[in-house]
């Protein structure tokens, strides 16, 4: 494989500038996840909905809604809705009801709190106090407020009142990568910079909680793939070792959207929650005519000539079956080199945002374990999200990995 190493010659001019001003390549120095308490089972879902939305009588659509969730491989998620929360606000079942500023105020409530325990393990696992964090990214297209609740999260994790705190909204499944984009410039171009990126979604609060029908199949494909989770990850250049111990080192990020596709993947908010509109077919191809000239744009900055892309580890947003299946086709994919994207999928479900950095935690893990993925070198982190957007990150890894704290 034709790869070189950062930092010789063979990188952009403006690369090498960027690092020398920052002390290096941003690093991934901690990743940490959180989910809710309430676990629902795949298989039991469906009766579930029908029984809260009283609409067991419907027993056509509650048979389309039982083979949506199974056709999606998914085998459990977790969601922050429960029945408990259901009595206490019956308007989010209420059709008739304008239902978002209760929704809105429960995400306001629970989420800094989801947010704070995935970012807590991130913290544990870069080693270093969380006074030392200098900048706070936090991403979601659950909540919308001011102040936002970046200032709780910050409040709870004890950050320093000068920490910089910025706000990415309703990016929905490419908020954690376009987080992480980010958080790369700015570890590369403020020399000491550590940067918490924090990213959470729940789309079971702010969902529509009407009756499914045929003419609204947005809602039963997303009923049947949709979860909530938080995921935290520290960035920073020029690691302290050994209190800190790079993971993965961010080398060159890009971001494409794919003209004329605004309609693939569309959301509002509406009085009653949100709306939206899923097209898988329309993202599988987009993504299948696309996504191999993205990646060979990402890496161009590195001097690469050729490479087999079943040489490199992946982190991809598993948005679906069908959209893993294109990516696994279109670059000709060993069927286990999305082993990750299968199983984050299969035990959460799509959480919007903070998948992405769910795959990550568990490529890292598998590498640990010694799995396929700890032989590669090189790899790639690609998130998928409206526009039709495609973010892909070129990281490298630094070492042979350490035992994690968690």
């Amino acid at each position: 494989m034709a790869v070189r190493r950062p930092g010789n010659n063979n990188l952009s001019s403006d690369l090498e500038q960027q690092w020398r001003n920052g002390g290096g390549p941003a690093c991934v120095l901690g990743v940490g996840t959180a989910n809710p308490a309430n676990c629902v089972q795949q298989d039991e879902y469906t009766d579930w909905y029908f029984r809260i939305t009283k609409s067991d009588h419907l027993t056509d659509t509650k048979a389309t809604m039982k083979k949506m969730c199974e056709k999606m491989m998914v085998k459990q998620r977790y969601l922050q809705v429960n029945e408990e929360l259901f009595s206490e606000h019956p308007e989010l079942l209420d059709p008739t009801a304008p239902s978002l500023e209760a929704k809105l105020a429960i995400v306001a409530s629970a989420m800094p709190r989801l947010v704070a325990a995935a970012a807590e393990k991130a913290i544990a696992e870069w080693g270093r106090p969380a006074g030392d964090i200098t900048h706070l990214i936090f991403a979601t297209s659950s909540s919308a407020q001011l102040p936002h609740i970046d200032l709780r999260i910050a409040s709870l994790l004890g950050l320093s009142s000068t920490v910089q705190r910025t706000v990415i909204g309703f990016h929905a499944c490419t908020g954690s990568s376009a987080a992480l984009r980010i958080a790369k410039d700015i570890a590369e171009n403020n020399r000491g910079a550590r940067v918490l990126v924090a990213c959470a979604d729940m789309w079971s609060v702010v969902d529509s909680y009407t009756v499914p029908n045929e003419a609204h199949r947005y809602g039963i494909i997303g009923h049947a793939i949709f979860g909530d989770g938080a995921g935290a990850v520290v960035v920073g250049s020029r690691p302290q070792e050994p209190v800190e111990r790079p993971i993965f080192e961010m080398v060159s990020a890009s971001q494409a959207t794919v003209p004329r596709s605004e309609r693939a993947v569309a959301a509002e908010l509406t009085n009653c929650g949100l709306e939206y509109r899923l097209e898988f077919g329309e993202l599988a191809a987009e993504l299948g005519d696309n996504i191999e000239r993205c990646l060979i744009n990402t890496m161009s900055p590195l001097g690469i000539g050729s490479v087999g892309w079943n040489n490199l580890f992946w982190v991809v947003h598993p948005g679906g079956p069908r959209i893993m299946d294109t990516f696994t086709t279109a670059l000709r994919l060993e069927p286990e080199k999305l082993a990750a994207s299968r199983q984050v999928f299969s035990e959460y479900g799509n959480m919007v945002g903070p998948t992405l950095i769910f795959v990550l935690d568990e490529v890292i893990r598998r590498r640990q374990q010694d799995h396929e993925e700890g032989s590669c070198e090189w790899g790639f982190m690609v998130g998928f999200g409206p526009g039709f957007t495609i973010d892909v990150m070129a990281l490298h890894a630094c070492t042979t990995p350490t035992p994690r704290l968690k």
